[in-house]
């Protein structure tokens, strides 16, 4: 009998638009000697037989993964090959933006370059699409200046996957040519964890970041207390020795704490970063300076409150190396937050990587000023509990003044400047 194609064509549409992909079946009867049967013989006399939706319902991390890439700042969009019905309302499960905006591949076609690049901006939904399509789309999104995450399973993927900035292949359900077309392999199929990797991949360039902040201050200061002296005529307030035993044992006992920080509150609610941001930025260089600058002060400082008093030269300086090491310790809790205050329960408390470093640098540091073989070695002397508390003091002061710079400077940064000078950001 004649189909009614209005009425097949209305229940495809309904069971798309609930999310279903659709499979007619229909069938028609061979003479039992039919040895092979052609395209071409299945053109006419088939019996309609009905309709197939399958459900393949989003992982409800996958949905939370998508909300947390939306306050991260990173786009979502779906490319797929299915009716643009059942796109539109996965889409819409997903939390896409504008999931009732889908361009389907015929309407790519028809569009020029002008229109093309357009429709990439605007959308986030393409249904119907093919291999070229999904490499056309990866190429408009860079030529926008997007860093581009492609993610496949089909051999016809991997053009895309390879063009891609960051091809990301299904490690279960992937071919073996998008996988050696991809850049990452996902093992367990899950976006999620594609999101986790962003989360980690920001922990892990702040934690480098905290590293360069963290060492280049303290050899600025070092650098900058012995070039005035000499330049000054003045006696030098940390011998060479000294000084060696700063970097070797203190500076870097405590920057290796700092890999093994947890992603700061809030790590996935920051946009990413310019792409040609360089490691060395302009608010990190204002904060070497100034923090290069705050210690000098300080062990120049302590030095002459030392002399002042009246101490031998060995105690004075015996009281400038634990000065550095105390601001250093003091500046480690400050540079744990780059982003928020270490005035918290959080950062005043630490993490066990942390407080086991500064622990195992605190009983070096008593032994490097109280036990008689350091002081041959160093030519360092005990310190008394006044000047204790005044070293202490002054690692306190620093914490202070920094945390009033970092308000300050997130303050600018509220009216789109990142550091003083730089000019105001539009974003």
């Amino acid at each position: 009998a004649p189909l009614e194609g209005a009425v097949w064509l209305g229940a495809i549409d309904a069971l798309a638009r609930d999310g279903r992909r659709v499979l007619a079946l229909a069938t028609r009867p061979f003479p039992p000697t039919t040895g092979q049967i052609n395209l071409g013989d299945v053109d006419s006399g088939l019996v309609m037989l009905g309709l197939a939706g399958l459900i393949d319902p989003p992982r409800p991390e996958a949905i939370a993964a998508i909300s947390e890439c939306r306050t991260a700042g990173i786009g979502v969009k779906m490319i797929t090959g299915d009716h643009a019905a059942t796109a539109s309302a996965i889409a819409a499960e997903l939390g896409l933006e504008r999931p009732e905006c889908v361009i389907t591949g015929g309407d790519l076609d028809k569009l020029d370059a002008a229109g093309f690049r357009e429709a990439v901006r605007s959308t986030n939904v393409f249904a119907r699409t093919s291999p070229e399509h999904k490499l056309r789309l990866v190429e408009a999104l860079q030529a926008e200046g997007a860093v581009v995450a492609m993610t496949g399973d089909g051999v016809n993927d991997a053009p895309a996957l390879k063009r891609a900035d960051v091809g990301v292949a299904m490690g279960r359900t992937g071919s073996e040519a998008a996988k050696e077309a991809s850049d990452m392999v996902l093992a367990d199929d899950n976006f999620a964890s594609i999101v986790s990797a962003v989360r980690e991949g920001r922990t892990v360039y702040d934690n480098l970041s905290k590293v360069i902040r963290f060492i280049l201050p303290v050899n600025g200061g070092e650098g900058i207390l012995i070039v005035a002296a000499i330049l000054l005529g003045l006696t030098l307030p940390i011998t060479p020795l000294q000084i060696l035993w700063v970097n070797m044992v203190s500076s870097v006992g405590l920057a290796l704490t700092l890999a093994f920080e947890p992603a700061e509150p809030g790590i996935m609610k920051r946009p990413p970063r310019r792409q040609n941001e360089p490691i060395l930025s302009g608010r990190l260089i204002w904060q070497v300076m100034l923090v290069s600058l705050l210690f000098a002060a300080g062990a120049f400082g302590m030095f002459f409150w030392a002399q002042q008093r009246g101490l031998p030269i060995e105690t004075a300086r015996t009281m400038v190396v634990n000065t550095v090491v105390v601001m250093e310790i003091f500046y480690l809790f400050s540079v744990r937050y780059i982003h928020g205050s270490s005035l918290t329960r959080e950062g005043v408390m630490g993490t066990r990587a942390v407080l086991v470093g500064i622990a195992g640098i605190v009983v070096l540091q008593f032994a490097f000023t109280y036990l008689p073989v350091m002081h041959r070695l160093f030519d360092t002397r005990g310190v008394g509990i006044i000047e204790g508390v005044v070293v202490v003091a002054t690692g306190v002061l620093l914490l202070l003044v920094l945390e009033f710079e970092k308000r300050l400077r997130a303050s600018r940064l509220d009216a789109g400047r990142w550091w003083p000078g730089e000019p105001a950001r539009v974003t």
